[in-house]
């Protein structure tokens, strides 16, 4: 159990209710549990809509390791499309995983990463051309300050339209979750960091995903239940997108497709920069009920045929049988990669390879759509994509002491770990005035 839920359970059990005020108790023992530890215990939690995935690890060597690993279903009602719709169900679960990758690990977590998806929450890249009035000076800190800041209000502003529009509601509440760099060009030569250069034309594009308030406010009371400090709440594809590939982030180009329970999350990285990602509410537990439905079972007793399927245990009239059924919501699901990437306008040429994750992309049917048919041929492909699964070994600086890490279902809440190196550590200029604007938008 929790030390946080122990010590309240403890505290209320036993003392008479006359003897203390509940809410000055919580907030002692809190403050109690909060300090500030010198050598912190991180868990990365990946709530998806099918599984609770906790991964409990340090940071070492500028590495995270991986400590403990802690699994636990959802219920049916806990999620829908990959947002929470029920707040204590979802903390009943994760409480249970974290408590498994715990006892696992021998540690208690001090801080948590949490991933968030969901058809609502919108990543972009933002680009800014900025005509400079006076070109032989020098760049300095206040005129790039003041460029990165156009750039984020810019791309607020358009997320708060674009998901308007979606919803039907003028006034939707938004907010920033993660933010990153992807080109900085001085008169169409790229830089890493254009203080002290002379030029006209700047442009610099930044990548940033928001997502309705009140789906990040749902994560942020788990956080508080389970007595967890919340480092990050990130949007899962900029996490998978960003802990996979070359880390000298030159040429890195890829489309990367992770299929959870209820969602499918698509994102675009080009020459090293995430140029944007979608979302759409087809995941496995679509090919389950359709299965269901089909087979005329329960859900769960569909749920472990797909499974067997997707192993190749089923015996060979059954394996037809499934097969036959899950066809046309391939179809439908393939439909819906298309209409994500065609959505990717500004991008001349689509990368030739995809990275596929996440359990739901075990289902064969997936690969053989994506490889077996002319799909591409309408959209911006130099060739046929070539199709392969992200190995865990794959993702950037992270070590699994565990050897409970084996395929590519945990690929998400090791990209969450990943993120949790890159944040509050960055030395270089550029990054350092973005996290500062971040965090005012934030605010």
């Amino acid at each position: 159990m929790r030390i946080g839920y122990l010590v309240y359970q403890i505290v209320f059990d036993i003392l008479p209710k006359t003897l203390y005020n509940k809410t000055v108790m919580k907030q002692l023992i809190s403050s109690v549990l909060k300090r500030r530890p010198k050598d912190p215990t991180y868990v990365a939690l990946d709530i998806g809509t099918e599984f609770v995935k906790a991964l409990v690890f340090k940071i070492e060597d500028g590495k995270a390791v991986i400590r403990g690993v802690g699994r636990q279903r959802q219920r049916l009602g806990d999620m829908h499309g990959g947002a929470v719709t029920d707040i204590s169900g979802c903390v009943e679960n994760c409480a249970k995983a974290l408590d498994v990758a715990e006892e696992s690990a021998g540690m208690v977590s001090d801080y948590a990463v949490i991933g968030i998806a969901g058809e609502l929450v919108k990543g972009t890249t933002t680009t800014v051309h900025y005509e400079r009035l006076k070109p032989k000076t020098r760049i300095d800190l206040n005129e790039l300050k003041n460029i990165v800041n156009k750039v984020q209000w810019k791309a607020f502003d358009q997320a708060r339209k674009q998901l308007a529009w979606e919803t039907g509601h003028e006034a939707v509440d938004v907010k920033l979750v993660n933010a990153s760099i992807v080109d900085v060009k001085i008169d169409g030569y790229r830089v890493t960091n254009p203080l002290g250069f002379q030029g006209k034309d700047v442009s610099i594009g930044i990548f940033n995903a928001f997502a309705p308030l009140v789906h990040l406010g749902a994560l942020q009371t788990i956080a508080s239940d389970l007595d967890l400090e919340l480092l990050s709440i990130a949007a899962e594809p900029y996490a998978v997108a960003k802990s996979v590939g070359s880390e000298e982030a030159g040429e890195f180009s890829a489309i990367f497709i992770d299929i959870g329970g209820g969602t499918s999350d698509v994102a675009v990285v080009r020459n090293g920069g995430l140029e944007g990602t979608k979302m759409f509410a087809i995941g496995g537990r679509s090919f389950t009920k359709r299965l269901s439905q089909v087979l005329n079972t329960s859900f769960s007793k569909a749920e472990e045929i797909k499974i067997a399927y997707s192993k190749g245990e089923l015996e060979k009239e059954s394996e037809v049988m499934v097969r036959e059924a899950l066809e046309a919501d391939t179809e439908v699901w393939l439909s819906g990669i298309e209409l994500s990437l065609s959505e990717f306008s500004d991008v001349d040429l689509l990368p030739s390879r995809i990275l596929l994750c996440g359990g739901g992309s075990a289902l064969p049917e997936i690969t053989k759509a994506l490889e077996g048919k002319d799909w591409f041929k309408d959209l911006p492909f130099a060739k046929k994509p070539q199709v392969s699964f992200i190995k865990p070994e794959e993702v950037n600086n992270i070590v699994d002491k565990t050897g409970e890490i084996k395929n590519q279902q945990d690929v998400t809440p090791m990209g969450l770990a990943n993120l949790a190196l890159l944040i509050d550590t960055e030395e270089e200029v550029l990054p350092s005035i973005l996290s500062k604007a971040v965090k005012v938008m934030q605010n």
